[in-house]
């Protein structure tokens, strides 16, 4: 694996291989790529962050940040992305960690479809980040590669640049598995490739995500709809009644934490069956 440079982008010239690489990435068409070179010049002038990994003198991936709410204590992450191989992802992470740390910053925010596992796993497992809010169709719908048209739910993760994860992750530390209690009870699972709701009334809850949602889209829309809409209720629905999610269990399944004196989410055995736009 070649070692990577993380730098700042600031010319017109760093900033369109950054826009070439997010199409690439993204499957966007020309022209349509989640953060184009306008957005990122206005960004990086204004003392916003703009990076680039490099690999060999190859741009391999590319996040953009920009300060947000409260003023003075955070950076919301809008876009990062990273060809494979190279471990780029979180070489940029760690780089946007520092870069917030050196101008004050507590905290870094950011979506992320819930519904992707590797994604899931990086973000809970690698980096420490927990989600905190679940955004219903949060960008609208979009016809790109990866979204395939699918509704674009999101998780928001709030990254506390300071915890004892987030220093780990920088310090290259192997984290340890997320603790799960003998009567933890699965509120979501995957039987057959479609998602089954589970029981919602323990303390602790495993929220299963599918292996391959991006595969699903492409082979079978109506399994992919029924897991979007099998995690909009069960993992949105906890955590709009207060539950808290505390890890990523063996790369497959959100650990939420819950409090047994809310009402749970109708419980049962349920298939989620083929529904279409």
């Amino acid at each position: 694996m070649s070692t990577l440079d993380v730098r700042e982008l600031h010319t017109l010239r760093e900033l369109e291989g950054a826009n070439a690489l997010f199409e690439e990435i993204w499957g966007s068409a020309p022209g349509s790529s989640p953060m184009g070179v306008e957005q990122m010049r206005a960004l990086t002038h204004a003392g916003n962050y703009v990076a680039g990994a490099f690999a060999d003198g190859r741009l391999v991936g590319a996040s953009v940040a920009f300060f947000a709410a409260p003023v003075g204590e955070a950076l919301h992450s809008h876009v990062t992305g990273a060809l494979p191989g190279h471990q780029a992802g979180l070489a940029l992470k760690l780089h946007q960690r520092q870069w917030a740390l050196d101008r004050g910053l507590r905290r870094i925010t950011w979506t992320y479809d819930p519904l992707v596992r590797r994604n899931a796993h990086f973000n809970l497992t690698k980096l420490g980040g927990l989600p905190v809010e679940y955004l219903t169709s949060f960008y609208g719908a979009m016809d790109d590669v990866i979204n395939g048209g699918d509704d674009t739910d999101r998780a928001l993760v709030s990254w506390e640049l300071n915890s004892p994860a987030a220093i780990a992750a920088a310090s290259a530390s192997r984290p340890g598995p997320v603790a799960v209690p003998d009567d933890a009870a699965t509120a979501l699972s995957v039987r057959n490739g479609r998602p089954v709701v589970g029981r919602g009334d323990a303390s602790t809850l495993l929220v299963e995500v599918p292996p391959d949602i991006e595969g699903l889209r492409r082979t079978d829309p109506g399994a992919a709809k029924a897991w979007r809409l099998a995690m909009r209720e069960v993992l949105g629905g906890l955590l709009a009644e207060g539950a808290r999610v505390t890890g990523f269990h063996e790369r497959t399944s959100y650990v939420v934490a819950r409090d047994t004196a809310s009402t749970p989410f109708p419980s049962g055995d349920r298939h989620h069956e083929d529904q279409r736009n």
